[in-house]
């Protein structure tokens, strides 16, 4: 199966454009596409991504997909399995790792001060 990502060899990234809201995330998360795609209805493909929380925000449900995602916390703060109120969960600090297989419950997450994650999405080859 061949990785659906370009070459791409050192380039400066914008840390201020190119970022949106992913589906299902709330206001105060946002992602920006480094390379490649994620093809969630052919369950095909691979991305990487930063994704930043503003400080205060939080998810309120556990979230759980059908690819694999390793996800490395790069500075900031997460804490992860708060309540629907954002109280509560194991708050982590940087260099911090966790790779989760498909169909792995994981959240609710939030973010006291704000964090930068960099994150990798893939389905298992063919």
């Amino acid at each position: 199966m061949a990785v659906n990502k370009a070459h791409l060899e050192f380039f400066p990234v914008d840390m201020e454009k190119g970022w949106e809201v992913p589906a299902g995330y709330p206001a105060g998360i946002e992602q920006k596409i480094l390379a490649g795609a994620l093809d969630e209805t052919g369950k095909r493909g691979t991305r990487s991504r930063l994704l930043r929380f503003k400080p205060g925000v939080y998810t309120t449900k556990p979230f759980v997909h059908d690819y694999w995602e390793e996800v490395f916390l790069v500075s900031g703060d997460l804490t992860v399995g708060n309540d629907e109120q954002g109280n509560g969960g194991e708050s982590f600090k940087p260099n911090t790792y966790a790779c989760r297989p498909p169909g792995a419950y994981h959240g609710p997450f939030k973010s006291e001060k704000g964090c930068l994650l960099f994150e990798l999405h893939y389905y298992d080859p063919a």
